[in-house]
């Protein structure tokens, strides 16, 4: 789909109180993304929002310094994406740091009990015998499961950030910026950012009890932002200050060589530095390889490779989980494929135009890997999609499950609401985001929910809002793509959702284009000032019916500065969002 290069609006601002040295690039970007001083851009530990305006945190402290102080047994449900996986390793060391160390954990795997604290998994819990439980980064929507466990006797502290639904659980204590009543600034923490925050309360309850002495050090809750940085990134949560702080403090950690084995060892499967890692790494290096062991098989690997301090055993995980991922990205090809073929059909068959709100399913499709999926079909194609795979590997299965992306402007799990309103029966259950959620539903009724799906997209969206666009921070001089900007770019703050790294746009001439790999454009662009002076850049995923085109001499391109490392060498390169011809040139 062809794209729309906007640019940001930038409101005259003359109150901006930025330091002096303050490059003029960046005070550009900052007042572009709504900074207007300082105070706006200090990611300092100091700048962190405090955990005392959690709703509900103080009770939650309680209840675990109550656990400690009985030696009970503490038993941490968690969620199978990266996100729960950071939560519960992050859980497990900061109660072994803190001195208490029957401490279990338990994760659905998402193949035979699906998400969250439901009442099978408390059934699985029994035998261990836990006096509490607490969910991390899931929870909030486990009616019946926290009624199970209460009813069997054990405490349940839930720590969660999604949508609350219409009811809540009766759990002992709930912990979550996103329920009703919480006051809390900051409604964009990531699971691990919640747990992280429960775990500081834990610690300065137990220091006012005098917990800590010389042979129970205090811990420093610092050290354990490198996994809160990890699952932040990798859940795409919106990079508020808070979030921005939470993930720059576990970035300068990690590239100081202070992290757990386990994220040492993904970034070097990864084929990363630790010493230069950016939350881009993060996203699209280190997660994916993380979040492979719960799509495809148990996350309980990925959770392993955090816990170890066997920087050995956490090399020979991180290689499985790398392993995997590969399998992943073999899957998603296939089923992309597939998808991309159906749509063709669905286009040339009935020459009508696709759905606004796009259902599909497929028998053969992998549950783990529909969210993936979905995600590159709505970028594609510029509006909500919903992927659905078969529940099980059972002949007879039924069941339908589902994972659905959305666009700007259309919030995916009200829109699964009003559906279920609208026709109550036709979902057995729903969950999530703004911009994600997940579904099941009876196989027989995908027809009726895919048409019911659609009316909810056409009601709300319009076709302006089915255009893609980028957002571009304008053009760049010559003088201006440079190593050393990249460079200040790369490491100014964590880039992500919400405070977006900077979008270029120039025209150049085009100076050398070949494919490399199976896909990709490999382009030299040249300044036209007559100045000679030529630029690397890099497009991924061309369509390959287009490009390359030796007939093309001038293109204009939306671009981020990035930096490319070839033995040893530092070098600009742009890496390449969008690319069309000049006035056919």
């Amino acid at each position: 789909m062809a794209a729309l290069i906007q640019r940001h609006p930038v409101p005259s601002v003359t109150d901006a109180e930025f330091p002096s040295e303050l490059h003029p690039l960046l005070r550009r970007v900052f007042i572009a993304r709504g900074a207007r001083c300082s105070d706006d851009v200090d990611l300092s530990m100091p700048s962190l929002l405090p955990p005392s305006q959690l709703m509900g945190i103080d009770a939650a402290a309680d209840l675990i310094v109550a656990a400690i102080e009985s030696n009970a047994r503490i038993l941490i449900v968690g969620d199978f994406d990266a996100d729960g996986a950071t939560s519960c390793a992050l859980a497990i060391r900061a109660f072994e740091a803190m001195g208490h160390s029957d401490v279990r954990f338990i994760v659905p795997n998402r193949f035979e009990y699906g998400y969250g604290l439901t009442p099978e998994i408390v059934e699985l819990a029994k035998p261990q015998n836990p006096s509490l439980i607490i969910t991390v980064d899931n929870g909030i929507s486990s009616v019946d499961g926290v009624a199970a466990a209460r009813a069997a006797g054990i405490d349940v502290l839930v720590t969660d950030h999604h949508l609350p639904g219409e009811q809540l659980p009766d759990a002992n204590v709930i912990v979550n910026p996103n329920q009703h009543g919480c006051k809390f600034p900051s409604k964009a923490l990531a699971g691990v950012g919640v747990i992280f925050y429960v775990m500081s309360a834990v610690r300065t309850a137990l220091r006012n009890k005098q917990w800590f002495n010389d042979q129970r050090p205090e811990p420093n809750m610092a050290d354990f932002l490198d996994l809160v940085a990890l699952g932040t990134v990798a859940d795409v949560v919106p990079l508020d200050k808070n979030n921005r702080i939470l993930v720059e403090q576990g970035l300068r950690r990690i590239r100081v060589g202070k992290c757990c084995a386990g994220i040492r060892a993904l970034i070097e499967v990864s084929g990363r530095s630790a010493a230069k890692l950016v939350a881009s790494d993060m996203g699209f290096a280190l997660g994916p390889r993380l979040n492979a062991a719960g799509r495809l098989d148990d996350i309980s690997i990925g959770i392993a490779c955090l816990l170890t301090d066997d920087a050995m055993l956490a090399q020979d995980i991180a290689t499985e989980l790398d392993s995997m991922n590969r399998d992943r990205r073999q899957i998603e090809q296939g089923m992309q494929l597939q998808a991309e073929t159906a749509l063709n059909r669905l286009e040339q068959e009935d020459g009508a135009p696709l759905p606004i709100g796009m259902c599909l399913f497929n028998e053969e499709w992998h549950q783990g890997v529909v969210g993936i999926l979905a995600s590159r079909i709505k970028d594609r194609h510029q509006r909500p999609v919903i992927c659905f795979a078969l529940a099980n590997d059972s002949e007879d299965c039924s069941e339908l499950k589902g994972s659905a992306r959305s666009i700007k402007g259309f919030h995916i799990r009200d829109a699964l609401d009003a559906v279920a309103a609208r026709h109550p029966g036709l979902i057995d259950k729903f969950g999530g985001h703004a911009m994600a959620a997940g579904l099941s539903l009876n196989k027989s009724k995908f027809a009726e929910f895919s048409a019911a799906f659609n009316k909810e997209a056409s009601r709300l969206l319009t076709e302006d809002d089915l255009q893609s666009r980028i957002l571009s921070d304008g053009e760049l001089s010559a003088e201006e793509i440079s190593l050393d900007n990249a460079l200040l770019i790369n490491y100014a703050t964590p880039w992500g959702q919400l405070f977006p790294e900077p979008i270029f746009d120039n025209e150049f001439l085009l100076v050398q284009q070949r494919i490399v790999g199976s896909k990709h454009l490999k382009l030299v662009l040249g300044i036209d000032d007559g100045s000679g002076h030529i630029i690397d850049a890099i497009a991924f995923n061309v369509d390959t019916e287009i490009w390359p085109d030796e007939t093309t001499k001038k293109v204009k391109v939306a671009y981020r500065l990035d930096v490319n490392r070839y033995r040893g060498r530092e070098s600009v390169q742009l890496m390449i969002e969008h690319i069309e011809k000049v006035n056919g040139l």
